[in-house]
C-alpha cells in the first residue's frame, strides 16, 4: 500500500460512511496502525473529536500474544459526550483487536461502528466499513520502513 492508496482508501471509506448516513460524533483510532487512517477519516468526515486506544496484540510479523490487551492510558469515553463512535484500524486480520475495542466502546457509547482499510477472511469481526478485502499480507507505508534503533 502506498500513501496515495491511503488517500484513495480514506476518500472511499468516507463515501461509504456518508452513504450509510452514519455521522460519528467522534473517531477512535486504534494505535498504532489505525492512527494514520483514523486521523485522515476524521478530517474527511469533518469530525474534530478524536481519541486513541492502545491495544497490544502483534509482537512481530505473524507473531502475537494469546489475547489482545488494552494498554494505558485508557480514554474516558464518557468525556467525549457522544452517541455515535467510529472505531478505525488499518487491518482486521484475526479481528480480535477490533472486537476487543468495539466491545469496550459499546459499554460507553450507543452506536459503535468499525472501519478498516483491509479485512481478511478469517477476521472474527465483519467491519461496517471496509476499503478492501484480502487474504494477503499488507505492507503499509507507515510500518514497512525498517525501525530506527540504537543498538
Amino acid at each position: 500500500m502506498t500513501w496515495e492508496d491511503v488517500g484513495v482508501a480514506v476518500e472511499e471509506l468516507a463515501a461509504q460512511i456518508e452513504a450509510a448516513q452514519f455521522t460519528p460524533d467522534a473517531v477512535l483510532a486504534l494505535a498504532r496502525g489505525g492512527l494514520p487512517a483514523g486521523g485522515a477519516l476524521a478530517y474527511a468526515l469533518g469530525v474534530k473529536n478524536m481519541a486513541t486506544l492502545n491495544v497490544e496484540f502483534y509482537t512481530g510479523v505473524d507473531a502475537r500474544l494469546e489475547e489482545p490487551l488494552i494498554l494505558p492510558p485508557v480514554p474516558d469515553l464518557t468525556l467525549l459526550r457522544m452517541e455515535r463512535l467510529l472505531v478505525v484500524d488499518d487491518v482486521a486480520d484475526t479481528g480480535r483487536t477490533l472486537a476487543l475495542a468495539r466491545d469496550f466502546c459499546a459499554e460507553h457509547v450507543g452506536d459503535v461502528r468499525t472501519a478498516v482499510l483491509y479485512e481478511k477472511p478469517q477476521s472474527v469481526v465483519r467491519s461496517d466499513f471496509v476499503w478492501r478485502r484480502t487474504d494477503r499480507w499488507i505492507n503499509f507505508p507507515w510500518s514497512t520502513p525498517a525501525t530506527v534503533t540504537a543498538e
